[in-house]
């Protein structure tokens, strides 16, 4: 299953926590990042990540419904969710090595 780098993190994060794992938390994610997205659109992308994630049956979001759209507030992984969090957590990460270029 192909998942991008913040539902890699976003699995990574919540299967340390016991219960239900606030949605807050998450913006932990754009402070290692070397270009962040826009304030106003790091909200947006986290929430089409876990609607991602909860379609692909890897957790459930706990929120409120308006009737336009949902409002996730939490987040519980699924065992299916345990299963790739934990095979995320078995490879190995990826080290930020900065290429020299060199002059000729």
């Amino acid at each position: 299953m192909k998942l991008s780098k913040l539902q890699k993190f976003i699995l990574r994060e919540a299967s340390g926590a016991k219960v239900k794992f606030k949605r807050n938390s998450l913006l932990k994610f754009y402070d290692k990042q070397k270009v962040p997205a826009k304030k106003e659109d790091q909200q947006q992308i986290i929430s089409q990540s876990l609607e991602s994630l909860i379609d692909k049956e890897l957790m459930i979001g706990y929120g409120r419904r308006t009737p336009h759209k949902w409002f996730i507030d939490e987040i519980k992984l699924t065992a299916k969710g345990k299963r790739q969090a934990r095979q995320l957590l078995g490879k190995q990460q990826a080290l930020p090595l900065r290429l020299r270029k060199i002059k000729k």
